[in-house]
């Protein structure tokens, strides 16, 4: 490494954000980059430290160090060039991803890791804004033609990844623009939509041809996909939410999170929202069951939409302040983490059960909720109510959606409920099928997605071939 004691001599400083009172007026990035200067003085504290425990938090085998001595020593064109080659959409992980690469950093023995995720940001951002990303169309076509269904970012990166080899890659869509989660499950407000929009439109130039309103199983049948392609990927993500089996669940205004984000979305971006009944968080005291990022994400659209008030409850027992770092580094602890969405005035509750909505002329008012001991087990005599207009359930994802094309195709499915892939060659049970992402690990994070997707797509360029110089 270029400073060798850069580690002992510069503090940790990372982005920063807009005041609360400021951010929740807007659905705009909130996030306060750092100059040049900063983040070349912060990758410097990368430190020479013979093993590079990063690598084994970062699922997209971002080469980390490598383009931290890059960026120390101002060779950005370099540092770009190695983070893309690994990773198709660097801007997109450098903003949401939650970076286990910094929870696996040596440095975070000592709670101090290098500030990975804001500087793999600024390269993207930079490489955009100085011309460096490009389109790179293959030289030769294959003549192989692959369907991908779906178009979030297991989808996106294969597609890209097979339409540089030169095969004939079509994603189809059902949402009337591409991006999948990345444009309609993540709010602006952690990702504005032209990061998607500038990546789809790099895709189009190499070749790959959206088809989008284009729903496989209703408006296109999987079986003529698979009839008409050399090769078919699934991509579609892990869509069929987990509900809360609780008397009055029937209630108006108890909603899917997943039903109430992408409507911001929509309206951010003066898409029509169809034939759906709005779901608005004005004026309404708002609870968020869950506690994961997709309840800090229907927290904060719900402050920008004008609630009086965000409650949220998670089953789990608090996680403790700071974590056993002799026990858990260099893996992902469990520790008490809040959120931006959280810090802009939530109250949060632990080890909370809802036993059931209670309203009135059909409408939810109230949640019955009791406390849980460390069994998640109730705790009698500990009932309680909170007011509620609207709830949001953010449980999470039990599998893909299975009615559709999953049963056309009969595929196996694992125990969980998902295609059964296994992770070497993403082969289904029929031969020319193939699943990633989500659709075949369940409910993940993008950045596993992403992996998945190239991997997926060196498998189908080797199954097509019999050869591959695709990176895994």
């Amino acid at each position: 490494m270029g400073k060798i004691t850069g580690f002992l001599e510069i503090e940790r400083q990372d982005r920063s954000y807009e005041p609360a009172a400021d951010r929740i007026r807007h659905y705009r990035e909130f996030i306060i980059p750092p100059s040049e200067a900063e983040v070349t003085h912060q990758a410097a504290r990368c430190m020479d430290c013979g093993i590079p425990y990063c690598h084994t938090g970062c699922p997209v085998n971002n080469q980390i160090p490598d383009w931290n001595d890059l960026v120390y020593r101002a060779d950005w064109v370099e540092a770009a060039a190695n983070l893309h080659s690994t990773n198709n959409f660097p801007e997109v992980t450098g903003r949401i991803c939650p970076a286990p690469c910094e929870a696996a950093c040596t440095l975070n023995i000592i709670d101090v890791p290098v500030t990975i995720k804001s500087i793999e940001c600024a390269i993207a951002d930079k490489a955009f804004v100085e011309g460096w990303v490009r389109p790179q169309p293959p030289e030769i076509k294959t003549g192989r033609r692959v369907a991908v269904v779906g178009s979030g970012p297991a989808g996106l990166a294969a597609a890209q990844q097979l339409a540089r080899v030169g095969h004939d890659v079509h994603v189809y869509e059902k949402h009337a623009h591409p991006g999948g989660l990345l444009r309609y499950g993540i709010p602006d407000f952690k990702m504005e939509k032209y990061i998607v929009e500038r990546r789809v439109a790099q895709m189009q130039a190499e070749g790959v041809i959206f088809h989008c309103n284009v729903n496989v199983g209703p408006d296109v049948s999987i079986k003529k996909l698979e009839r008409d392609y050399d090769a078919v990927l699934l991509a579609g993500g892990a869509e069929h939410p987990r509900d809360l089996a609780v008397p009055g669940r029937e209630l108006a205004g108890v909603h899917f999170a997943m039903d109430f984000l992408p409507q911001q979305n929509r309206r951010v971006s003066g898409e029509a929202l169809g034939p759906v009944e709005p779901i608005l968080a004005e004026g309404k005291q708002v609870v968020v069951i869950g506690g994961g990022d997709t309840g800090s994400d229907c927290i904060g659209t719900s402050f920008r939409q004008g609630a009086v008030s965000v409650t949220q409850l998670e089953i789990l027992p608090q996680p403790p302040e700071h974590e056993n770092k002799d026990l858990t580094w260099p893996h992902w602890p469990l520790k008490f983490r809040t959120s931006s969405s959280q810090a802009e005035g939530a109250a949060r509750d632990f080890s909370v059960a809802t036993n059931r909505f209670l309203g009135e002329n059909g409408e939810v008012k109230e949640l019955e909720c009791i406390r849980l001991d460390s069994q998640l087990k109730p705790v009698p005599g500990s009932e309680f109510r909170i007011p509620a207009d609207l709830v949001l359930l953010a449980m999470g994802f039990l599998h893909p959606v299975q009615e559709g094309m999953v049963k056309e195709l009969r595929l196996d499915l694992d125990q969980r409920g998902n295609v059964k892939a296994n992770e070497l060659d993403y082969r289904t049970s029929r031969s020319k099928i193939f699943a990633a992402g989500d659709m075949r690990r369940g409910q993940s994070l993008v950045v596993w997605a992403i992996r998945e997707g190239r991997q997926a797509a060196h498998a189908i360029d080797k199954f097509l071939m019999g050869r591959t110089d695709l990176p895994r």
